[in-house]
């Protein structure tokens, strides 16, 4: 069990390791809707519960589908919440789920305000405006640029992520910054690094960004190396202590 005492909000990012799901979604998969084996990753999100020291029903998770659609939400949910790819609250010890196997991964939180949110930034999903689209909604529920902390996790570096030269360019034109040359010189995009520019141009100034890169390391999902593959989570919540 995570120690939240004292901490307004934690925190995390999982790996591949720890779990219970089978090749190829060895080992601590927690996506449902990759394949795998639906009792596999019920047993993997109680792990994940029982180490956030949360009840599983208070994790809240997302239809992803690389939209630059936000919703707020204030409890428990009745399945994965459709159609969306960021997750705002300021409801206590409900945790705040987005998963990945390349994308960007983006947690954020304003304790003072005691608003948090996960966001899914995908390529498309960036490039359209996810992340800015979150921190304007959090700012609708009291939130201030400047106090927000955030958190991207591992994702495809853009010295892995190639792409043809009119979809970098494109990219670059609504998410500067992200244009890149892969490690072969060929046209490739950084989308951790884009983010990292669109959210300071919010005001945005306390960021963190892991930078490991999904496709070259193994201790992770990776759909551009696997395809057949499981998915990682990032995970935000607000624990109801030091506020």
């Amino acid at each position: 069990m995570i120690d939240t005492t004292g901490r307004p909000v934690r925190m995390l990012f999982t790996s591949r390791a720890g779990g219970v799901s089978a090749s190829p979604y060895d080992s601590f998969n927690l996506g449902d809707h990759v394949g795998d084996a639906p009792d596999s990753v019920a047993a993997n999100r109680k792990r994940l519960a029982d180490v956030a020291g949360l009840d599983p029903d208070r994790f809240v998770w997302m239809e992803q589908l690389h939209t630059n659609t936000v919703t707020v939400v204030d409890g428990p949910q009745n399945g994965p919440v459709e159609a969306t790819d960021a997750l705002v609250t300021t409801s206590k010890r409900l945790a705040l789920c987005v998963l990945v196997a390349d994308c960007v991964p983006v947690l954020l939180a304003d304790h003072n305000a005691g608003v948090v949110a996960a966001a899914h930034a995908g390529r498309l999903g960036a490039r359209n405006g996810i992340v800015s689209r979150t921190v304007e909604t959090m700012r609708e529920l009291g939130a201030e640029p400047a106090n927000i902390q955030a958190l991207l996790g591992p994702a495809a570096a853009g010295e892995s992520y190639e792409v043809p030269q009119e979809m970098a360019d494109d990219v670059e034109t609504h998410l500067p910054g992200s244009r890149m040359r892969t490690k072969k010189g060929t046209p490739g995009l950084d989308i951790r690094a884009g983010l990292v520019r669109q959210l300071l141009s919010l005001g945005v100034t306390h960021i963190d960004a892991d930078p490991r890169d999904t496709v070259t390391d193994e201790s992770f999902f990776s759909y551009r190396r696997e395809k057949t593959t499981g998915r990682q989570a990032g995970v935000v919540w607000l624990t109801g202590e030091g506020n």
